[in-house]
């Protein structure tokens, strides 16, 4: 009987666009690296490296592929001599900063109590 009843409910982790905004921007890294490329706006990978403490190479590059695949950061390849990359937020993820902005707060608070 308890398997007919949950066979007609949809399941929550299928129907909750919170939890499918969590696994876009979840995991160790993401966050950090989106806050830093979001305050130098425009960041080379080196220099992001340099800005988050105890990243690896190996973590700051599927971080950053994970990302540019989700359509939250863009990936800019200059044919310079030398040639670079320079990775920035794209506009999407520019709406997530003021959400992110909240949870920095709130996670100020839980950190007093």
């Amino acid at each position: 009987m308890k398997n007919e009843l949950n066979a007609n409910q949809p399941n929550y982790h299928e129907t909750c666009p919170i939890i499918d905004a969590l696994e876009v921007i979840g995991g160790k890294w993401k966050i950090p690296i989106m806050s830093v490329i979001y305050n130098k706006k425009s960041i080379r990978y080196n220099e992001l490296k340099r800005n988050i403490p105890g990243i690896t190479n190996i973590m700051l590059t599927r971080s950053l592929r994970s990302l540019e695949e989700q359509g939250l950061v863009k990936r800019l390849e200059y044919s310079s001599i030398p040639p670079h990359v320079e990775y920035s937020l794209t506009d999407i993820c520019e709406e997530l900063v003021p959400a992110l902005e909240i949870l920095n707060e709130w996670g100020k608070k839980l950190s007093r109590q």
